[in-house]
């Protein structure tokens, strides 16, 4: 009799073991994806409880009922209870999410509230939970009669940054401006967008551009704007190479030591420059010889004056400042003159140069040319001239 009862209990046991929770040894450890959530985040669950696998066969679930549940709560804000469901068939993993709703509260500064607070729900994806900064959301299991496993995670705000995609643009370039915040991440199931500011040394009221969400729970928020050369409308802000330009956005989910109430801009800061190289801002053409009435010189001699004359055409869409210099160098290479013109070009405005020089001997001289842009900076506008004359 007794090799019979033992017999029918090892046949049975594999049919009954996995249909009841294991009071002696519980394991159901609660998983979410995020370590941190901010305010209106969306929270996946997960629940590895195999004790709870009761059909192989069949998707089952947990935490439904008032005997074994799940509770999710934030504060005075609970769902209870709320269930979960086996990610398949026989994997003893249970899953579900909620939305967390955050409280009332104006995030973008305009005097009107911009979220919803709401909590209601039973699982296992329409849950929504009030949450407050610095709050924490509790999940709790009831595994077994009297065993509740517990996990508690914590809810913050966050500083946000804003930053240009490079440290200068080219005046012809689009710009592209991020900010990474993910306290604006206000519906984890939609797309957020975020007002920016820009303005320029050229404009100080700017624009306001909007930054749209890369995907429904980045809280990573990307604008593309280009720049003018006259006024700012729409997506183009007028800025002119040397300006420097700045993005920026006010920050009203603050962490601590902040309180609600407090706000912060957030900017980042950019340089404009040509779109054309240095070198290539001014092209310079190879110098003739006159006299004072402008007649071309046809035989040079010593002690005799004469105009050397070039030209220089400004290759941008911007005004430009130059220094043009003339040096001239006798047959050893020793400088026996130099002279310059300072002036500022208009946008694609010919000028004619003219200096005036008296050559002293009879020798061959070279007369170089070069275009800068000041006597500080010394960067070079144009490739440099160079001209060789023979005076007998």
């Amino acid at each position: 009799m007794y090799e019979f009862v033992l017999g029918f209990f090892l046949i049975l046991a594999p049919v009954y073991a996995d249909s009841i929770p294991d009071y002696e040894k519980p394991f159901a450890p609660i998983f979410t994806d995020k370590p941190v959530y901010s305010w209106t985040d969306k929270i996946i669950i997960s629940i590895n409880a195999p004790s709870w696998n009761s059909s192989p066969n069949q998707i089952d679930s947990i935490g439904e009922s008032e005997s074994h549940p799940i509770k999710i709560s934030s504060g005075e804000n609970s769902l209870k209870p709320y269930r979960l469901t086996e990610t398949n068939s026989n994997s003893g993993i249970f899953s579900g999410e909620i939305i967390l709703t955050g409280f009332l509260h104006d995030v973008d500064g305009d005097g009107s509230f911009d979220t919803n607070p709401k909590t209601f729900g039973n699982g296992p994806t329409n849950g929504f939970l009030e949450s407050d900064v610095n709050d924490f959301i509790s999940i709790s299991f009831e595994f077994a009669d009297g065993i509740i496993l517990v996990e508690s995670i914590p809810v913050n705000w966050n500083h946000g940054t804003i930053k240009f995609s490079k440290d200068t643009f080219l005046s012809n370039d689009l710009i592209d401006v991020r900010i990474i915040d993910p306290d604006l991440n206000l519906n984890p199931e939609m797309i957020d967008t975020v007002n920016i500011e820009v303005f320029s040394s050229s404009d100080a009221g700017g624009l306001s551009i909007t930054a749209i969400e890369t995907s429904e729970r980045s809280g990573n928020f990307i604008s593309t704007f280009s720049l003018s050369e006259n006024i700012s409308s729409g997506n183009r802000l007028y800025a002119i190479p040397g300006d420097t330009i700045i993005a920026k956005y006010d920050d009203h989910t603050l962490p601590k030591p902040f309180s609600k109430s407090d706000s912060q801009y957030v900017e980042t800061v950019a340089n404009v420059d040509y779109s054309t190289s240095s070198i290539n801002r001014i092209e310079i053409s190879s110098i003739f010889l006159s006299d004072g009435f402008g007649n071309p010189i046809v035989s040079l001699s010593p002690n005799t004056q004469m105009q050397i004359v070039g030209t220089i055409e400004n290759q941008i869409n911007y005004d430009q400042e130059f220094i043009y210099f003339l040096q001239i160098k006798n047959s050893d290479g020793v400088i026996v003159s130099l002279s310059w013109i300072q002036g500022k070009l208009s946008p694609n405005q010919i000028l004619e140069v003219s200096q005036s020089w008296i050559p002293t001997n009879s020798e061959n001289y070279i007369l170089e040319t070069y275009v800068w842009n000041s006597l500080n900076g010394l960067n070079p506008l144009s490739h440099s001239t160079s001209t060789l004359i023979n005076i007998q």
